[in-house]
């Protein structure tokens, strides 16, 4: 496992060569070094011109990212919830903000979130740079009371004064501090898995545990369905919203429901908007940004790409271990009015869910092996506690939730022919 400077130096070095070649012609920089699971295509798509990371503005804003101060008690900086020696999450269920505070939401990886569609779990943010500035003014999270006081602050901080003159020209300003972490936000690309160098040819990449997973996944398991992945988009998300069940399965979420979409049919928008940092309104998910009622309970779907290092999982960090997430698919969720069309039983054996599991594990990037084999272990350990394990559900015998999906047959077929995994896309312009 790498520390954060550890980190930030291997990025920045595969970036030297962009911002040289930037500082030299007013040409779009071309792409830093990639992994095998990024493609030069997908990283030109995802950042815009003019934002590309330059070393200053990646250094800039890996300071800012660790700093505490930028809270209103200096006890929270980015890092406390997005952890970069934990795959930039914090481990726990729901992170904790200034004075002891619980947000509402499990924290989402930093790595790979340049290539997002949208940024948090209900897409309330288009941008990185749009996404930087919120949990700074959040009240639970880092408090600042506006942006001007954020400005007020880190102006005063000789050392930021001056690195922000030398990197942007001028004195402080909440786009540009937001620029900056952003900047560093964007080095944070992972596609170095076991998985990538399987899916290229090293057909021994990959156990026969593992392939079979991958198969599963494919069929049976019916994770394609959200979580398919391709070479110009291998973060293993269809980027979109969907009602799972999870708000579901704690509370009577159809009383909730009824009663958040009767404050938005009364147009009291800003209601909502502050109802939403309440710990149960946040369950609202997606329907909190576009107040509709098809997406109420909906979230975005994750990417899968370092998913063993980046548990709990789901918003509210409900689900400890990738046994629990399996046992949850398994079943077909948990029934509610809003529940995705696409949720049925899955009726995986428990050697299928190993399979699964070990799969999932194999997304990991190479640079947090060691931490992912830790992760490993310790959920395995707690295979015996399985709260949301339902055999029966899931294998038929009570319910009716639909029929299975095949399998691919692997004796009869390349499993890494399996899936979705065309070749790269042509996009004028991106380097190769």
């Amino acid at each position: 496992m790498m520390g954060s400077r550890a980190t930030t130096a291997w990025m920045v070095g595969a970036l030297l060569y962009a911002g040289a070649v930037q500082a030299q012609s007013s040409a779009p920089a071309a792409p830093p070094k990639l992994p095998p699971g990024v493609s030069a295509a997908l990283w030109k798509l995802s950042v815009p011109p003019g934002a590309e990371p330059t070393p200053e503005k990646v250094a800039l804003g890996e300071k800012l990212f660790l700093d505490p101060r930028l809270s209103a008690d200096n006890t929270v900086s980015c890092s406390t919830c997005h952890e970069p020696a934990q795959g930039f999450v914090d481990g726990k269920a729901l992170s904790t903000g200034i004075k002891g505070q619980q947000v509402t939401r499990n924290s989402p990886t930093v790595l790979n979130a340049l290539f997002n569609a949208s940024q948090f779990w209900d897409g309330r943010a288009g941008t990185l740079e749009d996404q930087a500035k919120l949990p700074i003014l959040n009240p639970r999270e880092m408090g600042m009371p506006s942006p001007e006081a954020v400005v007020t602050k880190v102006q005063a901080i000789p050392e930021y004064a001056t690195a922000f003159k030398a990197v942007f020209g001028r004195d402080v300003n909440y786009d540009d501090l937001a620029a900056a972490i952003a900047a560093f936000e964007r080095t944070q690309f992972s596609g170095n898995a076991r998985f990538d160098a399987f899916i290229t040819g090293d057909s021994k990449a990959l156990n026969a545990s593992e392939k079979r997973g991958w198969a599963l996944f494919n069929g049976k398991a019916r994770c394609n369905s959200c979580h398919a992945a391709n070479i110009v988009s291998p973060l293993f998300s269809d980027q979109k919203f969907h009602n799972i069940g999870i708000a579901a399965h704690k509370q009577d979420f159809v009383q909730l429901a009824r009663k958040a979409v009767g404050v938005v049919r009364l147009g009291d928008e800003k209601q909502i908007d502050e109802l939403a940092l309440q710990t149960e309104f946040s369950e609202l998910g997606r329907f909190l940004v576009t107040k509709k009622e098809n997406d109420i309970g909906t979230f975005k779907t994750p990417t899968l790409r370092n998913v063993g290092i980046t548990g709990p999982y789901m918003h509210d960090g409900s689900l400890t271990t990738l046994w629990d997430v399996m046992d949850h698919y398994n079943k077909g969720g948990v029934p509610n009015p809003y529940l995705d069309g696409g949720m049925q039983r899955l009726g995986l054996t428990e050697p299928e869910i190993d399979d699964m599991v070990a799969f999932l594990f194999s997304l990991t990037d190479a640079r947090y092996a060691k931490f992912n084999g830790q992760e490993l272990a310790r959920q395995q350990k707690r295979k015996g506690t399985r709260p949301e394990r339902d055999t029966a559900v899931a294998l038929g015998k009570k319910g009716n939730l639909g029929d299975l999906a095949p399998n691919p047959d692997l004796a009869v077929k390349n499993p890494a022919a399996v899936g979705v995994y065309g070749a790269e896309t042509s996009v004028p312009g991106a380097a190769k």
